[in-house]
């Protein structure tokens, strides 16, 4: 949620912002619910002062035997009037709070604009090598005999997969590689539920714009799109010691999104489904350090890449690519030969104070408080990393070869073609 102070003091400014990003409110309307919920606030706590002054009167006159019939009169009326008031701050909070929810995170000054990806902006590419034309993943599975989607469709349909044998446990291996360099990296791993209630999507920003893409299991809880929610929902409705900053948290997950605003997109193969796995990361952090915190989080992400020795680039995403909830995010690319481009791995993303504020988190330090800012960003979607690998590992009649560095977590370094 982001600061309605601020927006009303830069409010031209941040409606270009927002525009930008797609968001369409009416802010005027928000930002004068604003000023009238505030009126309404100061009116009443003068008629509640006033009640309070009326009542040791009362009380007083009370004690010496004398009439207080016209002071309770007096009492009464001002009890109607609160009540009355109470009702319409009531209505005007909620309503307002409401539309609060509704308005995407500013994008920061350096965001570049566009509507869509085209116009995001590559920072770095990083060649390792660089195939094209090869057979995509699903072919090489399929070669393998160890990539089954007919089996997956007659399980739970379609956008879910089986993996068997070596390519299970090369995905076991990825997992136990990237926590292991997430644990080197400084995070604590955690284990989560893999359901939440609706709060905490609430407080890392999926619901209430985006419920059409979660999996609700009933009563008011849904599978986890991402251990983002679990993770950064440890700390709602928390104060945490200043001393105890920077927080460095990871966990794997599965993840499962509906994908309902993507239909016909990605359905070949392991791009884009209902079910997959991902290593998250996760930072509290004081709001100066958040900028070099972003730095980070992508050196850490990008750091798996390059011990995979998989080609990628990072782009920064303009405002019309932005999440819902992100000041910036810096997605990693990785090289897929099969489709001769670079295909998102990893998105890296500072949210400022947009979630802390939605979910009641407080740095305490001395008698201060302040929100600190969160970031998250994958390292990596294991998938995603999977299909890389079987793409830019593969040579033609003979297999996949495992990454160098994935050697101590396995006990072979070739998946051999089924003769």
């Amino acid at each position: 949620m982001i600061d309605i102070g601020h927006l009303k003091n830069n409010l031209d400014q941040h409606r270009k912002k927002l525009e930008s990003k797609g968001y369409v409110g009416d802010l005027n309307d928000i930002i004068s619910k604003y000023e009238s919920k505030n009126d309404i606030q100061v009116k009443l706590d003068d008629l509640k002062n006033a009640k309070n002054i009326l009542s040791k009167e009362i009380g007083a006159l009370a004690q010496k035997g004398e009439s207080i019939d016209e002071l309770k009169k007096q009492s009464d009326s001002l009890s109607s009037e609160i009540e009355l008031l109470q009702n319409d701050f009531d209505i005007l909070k909620n309503e307002l709070e409401e539309e609060l929810l509704s308005i995407p995170n500013i994008p920061d000054d350096d965001v570049p604009e566009g509507v869509d990806e085209s116009s995001n902006l590559e920072l770095e590419k990083i060649i390792y090598k660089q195939a094209e034309n090869g057979p995509d993943h699903v072919e090489i599975g399929e070669q393998l005999d160890l990539l089954d989607f007919e089996s997956a469709n007659k399980l739970s349909g379609s956008r879910f997969v089986v993996l068997k044998g070596k390519l299970a446990h090369l995905q076991r291996a990825l997992i136990k590689f990237m926590l292991d360099e997430a644990e080197s990296n400084g995070y604590e791993e955690y284990y989560v539920p893999f359901i939440v209630n609706s709060k905490s999507l609430l407080g890392t920003g999926q619901l209430p714009k985006f419920e059409d893409d979660q999996f609700s299991v009933g009563e008011g809880k849904y599978l986890i799109p991402t251990a983002e929610v679990p993770l950064t929902n440890l700390f709602r409705d928390e104060l945490i010691q200043a001393e105890n900053l920077p927080l460095k948290l990871t966990a794997h997950t599965p993840c499962f999104r509906a994908e309902a605003g993507s239909y016909g997109k990605d359905t070949r193969g392991m791009i884009r489904q209902h079910q997959f796995e991902k290593i998250e990361l996760v930072k509290f952090v004081n709001a100066d350090e958040s900028d070099q915190a972003l730095n980070d989080l992508v050196a850490h992400a990008s750091n798996i890449l390059d011990k995979l020795e998989l080609s990628y680039r990072k782009v920064v995403l303009c405002t019309g690519d932005l999440g819902f909830s992100a000041a910036k995010t810096i997605d990693l690319e990785v090289w897929l030969p099969s489709q001769n481009c670079f295909r998102e791995i990893s998105s890296c993303s500072n949210f400022r104070d947009f979630q802390t504020r939605r979910m009641h988190t407080k740095v305490i330090e001395g008698s201060a408080k302040s929100y600190p800012h969160t970031l998250n960003g994958s390292a990596l979607a294991v998938g995603r990393t999977l299909l890389a690998i079987l793409e830019n590992y593969y040579e033609n009649g003979v297999g996949v070869h495992i990454p160098k560095v994935l050697g101590p977590y396995l006990n072979f370094d070739l998946i051999e073609i089924k003769k």
